[in-house]
């Protein structure tokens, strides 16, 4: 989808007098372009994409308001001279590539976060999409619970979630499903690995997809037999933390206030044992704007897909996260991810 006003809106916004997209997500998100080799130029008159002779009939089709332009034979001073005032983004283009339009361009400006910043609300087409991801990776998580059993490995567990989302409509994982079992779990980015998942244990299962080039993000944890009393009141610790916060993940909240509140009910209760933020964007990337951390200052508003995924890790004990996939609405929010958190039992 072409949405390329937005680099307009930006220019006049910065008295800017052209824009160079490289990052490849900020790419197909302007231009509608997937291929792996491109970069936006986009100035008052011209919306040009130049990308190399692989990818040129993609272009055509994937970006029909754009000029298509060959990386070889292209150069960039025939549509922007060398004292415009150009954004560039800074915080990911390459050194070569910096150099090569440094050498061209006298006046490149940093762009920082602000077309990340433009990709942080969500528009309908791209809800429909996130929201798909979730309703796969729902249909996954059921058809986990009732394939894992006591004795199967985190391996066996994470390469049967990945292919049931592959083959329900995925094309791809967002991200390397974590499956932590037993005082794996205390590793919050635990990998998959050959521990057998043993009675008494939680199994931290966190995971999701790609579908049509946006990303799902959930975390569920589930009980192999019976739990100690001990491990049930961390479960349900975490749980009613998850559930305020997502209460409390509604426009105009500062997603400071939501991350210090989680730290500070579970740091009280488990001290040194929840260290991460408490959620972040999700779109064309499983972690994008808004972040939900002690030191954000964004303020969540309609149109923000974000994660609320507090948890507790107890080194040599267990792990718990929850986490749910939250739409911002004009009224509220809406949970996207639709299994249940109640605690789940698996023999």
């Amino acid at each position: 989808m072409d949405r390329s006003h937005n680099l307009y809106d930006i220019m006049l916004k910065k008295g800017m007098d052209a824009i160079i997209v490289t990052e490849r997500k900020n790419v197909l998100y302007f231009s509608g372009f997937s291929g792996s080799n491109g970069y936006i130029v986009a100035t008052k008159k011209h919306k040009i994409l130049v990308t190399d002779s692989r990818y040129t009939v993609q272009a055509r089709l994937q970006c029909p308001s754009f000029t298509i332009k060959d990386i070889t034979d292209f150069n960039i001073n025939s549509v922007v001279s060398s004292d415009a005032k150009t954004g560039f983004e800074n915080k990911s283009i390459s050194y070569t590539q910096y150099v090569n339009f440094a050498n061209k361009l006298g006046n490149l400006v940093p762009l920082d976060n602000l077309l990340v910043e433009v990709r942080s609300i969500k528009d309908h087409t791209e809800i429909q999409k996130i929201s798909q991801a979730a309703q796969i990776a729902d249909m996954a998580f059921s058809h986990i619970i009732e394939y894992m059993h006591e004795g199967m490995t985190e391996a066996e567990v994470s390469f049967e979630l990945e292919m049931f989302m592959r083959k329900n409509g995925a094309s791809s994982v967002s991200f390397e499903s974590i499956i932590a079992s037993g005082e794996n779990g205390a590793m919050p980015h635990a990998r998959p690995c050959n521990r057998k998942l043993t009675r008494g244990d939680f199994v931290v299962v966190d995971f999701g997809c790609v579908f049509e080039g946006y990303c799902s993000d959930m975390t569920r944890t589930v009980a192999v037999g019976d739990i100690d009393a001990r491990k049930l009141e961390v479960y349900n610790t975490v749980l009613s933390v998850q559930k305020k916060c997502v209460e409390m993940a509604i426009p105009g909240a500062k997603c400071s206030d939501i991350h210090n509140y989680s730290s500070n009910v579970l740091n009280g209760k488990y001290s040194g044992c929840y260290g991460h933020g408490l959620g972040h964007g999700v779109g064309t990337e499983v972690h994008e704007l808004p972040n939900l951390n002690p030191k954000s200052e964004y303020v969540l508003i309609p149109g923000n897909i974000i994660t609320v995924e507090p948890g507790v890790y107890i080194d040599g004990f267990c792990g718990v996260r929850i986490e749910d996939l939250v739409l911002i609405t004009d009224n509220g929010n809406k949970i996207l991810s639709n299994s249940t958190k109640e605690l789940l039992k698996i023999v």
